[in-house]
């Protein structure tokens, strides 16, 4: 479709357009799965007239609410201006049949892939080429079908949208809003295969903090495994294999949550020396630097779970069978050594003390963690978040 008739009015809902603030409007949806059903529920909750249209109108009725009109994919797109298709993109072509139909009317693409860049163009923009006659509109693909069953309690998450037609984003904008999502209009449809991604990416700001964490956690175990258990079997013939499950890991997480703890406040002192030796802060810090700017929060978090595995170990280790052996070992050579008083002044306060630091560290490391939470962090001002920082 050529430029020039994508921004025209679309034929037959220019009043809607002006008004669709105002006033609810009855929307079409083709298909008839989880997805389809979920989001003519919470459609019809939202105040919107749903028409479903189906190959088999008569088996698929049933699971609908009874104020939805299942009927014919020809009838349900006659009587609506906006179409969601909630079918797979392999079965695009089956709507063929449809394309004078769908002409000049807004058709909503809700699809998903299985994999990240499956194909060289999205499935939303497939859909316009095979529709040309259409204003098709990217969005919903990021919100599962349990959210839309939720509620008012998921209404918090975000849609991304995005369109060649602006009048076109606004109603669906608008959709969504009073459905109780946060619409974000990402522009034009070239978007909608980044959006498509989305979906697919499994903690892509995670990967590179888990993996450093992961090495510095296996470097540390192998030194603490060497220490406290290779070293004494080679030297003395001291059996303490037993150590390995807990009394090494025990050893290796708190070096691993200081590094990582250490990690997350470095780059900030070399952007501050990076800023100085340019004598400004607007320039551009070097790329390495940026992300690692921006991976500080997911630096800090890991070092709050190794110091808080850590405070577990910790709690766990009088628990072992192998402490009370030790104990009854030391008793028995005390008693044998007819010593009454194994009290020693020096080794009492260190241990006070280092469990005393050890409580206020893991207090404070996890108000550090608690305020880095996202819904925390928007509740504070920037001189609050400074301050706890």
């Amino acid at each position: 479709m050529a430029k020039k008739e994508m921004v025209k009015p679309l034929l037959g809902i220019e009043s809607e357009i002006r008004h669709y603030n105002l006033q609810k409007i009855t929307v079409g949806i083709l298909g008839t799965g989880d997805f389809a059903r979920s989001l003519a529920a919470r459609l019809v909750c939202s105040g919107y007239g749903v028409i479903v249209g189906s190959r088999y109108p008569k088996r698929n009725g049933s699971l609908f609410p009874s104020t939805v009109e299942v009927t014919s994919q020809r009838e349900a797109i006659d009587k609506v201006n906006i179409i969601f298709v909630a079918v797979h993109s392999e079965h695009y072509s089956t709507l063929s049949e449809l394309r004078d139909g769908l002409t000049r009317k807004i058709v909503v693409d809700v699809s998903n892939n299985l994999e990240v860049n499956e194909r060289e163009e999205s499935n939303a923009e497939r859909l316009a080429s095979l529709f040309p006659e259409s204003t098709v509109v990217k969005g919903f693909n990021v919100i599962s079908a349990w959210a839309l069953q939720s509620g008012a309690r998921d209404g918090n998450k975000q849609v991304m949208i995005c369109s060649d037609s602006q009048e076109a984003r606004c109603m669906v904008i608008e959709i969504a809003r009073n459905m109780g999502f946060i619409p974000v209009d990402v522009g034009l449809l070239s978007s909608a295969r980044e959006i498509e991604n989305l979906p697919l990416r499994l903690f892509p700001s995670w990967k590179i903090p888990v993996i450093l964490a992961v090495v510095l956690f296996v470097l540390f175990y192998l030194y603490t495994f060497i220490r406290k258990v290779v070293h004494p079997y080679v030297m003395k013939g001291q059996n303490t294999f037993y150590k390995i499950p807990i009394d090494v890991v025990n050893a290796a997480l708190p070096c691993v949550s200081f590094v990582m703890l250490s990690l997350v406040y470095l780059p900030g002192v070399l952007a501050a020396i990076f800023q100085l030796r340019n004598g400004t802060k607007y320039k551009r810090f070097p790329h390495w630097l940026d992300q690692w700017l921006q991976q500080r929060k997911q630096l800090g978090l890991l070092s709050f779970l190794c110091a808080a595995l850590h405070a577990v170990y910790s709690l766990c280790l009088p628990m072992r069978r192998s402490t009370r052996y030790q104990l009854l070992n030391e008793a028995s050579a005390w008693v044998r050594g007819d010593k009454k008083n194994a009290w020693v002044e020096e080794e009492v306060w260190r241990i006070e003390i280092y469990l005393f630091f050890g409580i206020l560290a893991i207090g404070v490391l996890s108000l550090l963690a608690v305020t880095s939470l996202p819904s925390v962090a928007n509740s504070l001002n920037w001189r609050e978040f400074s301050f706890i920082q």
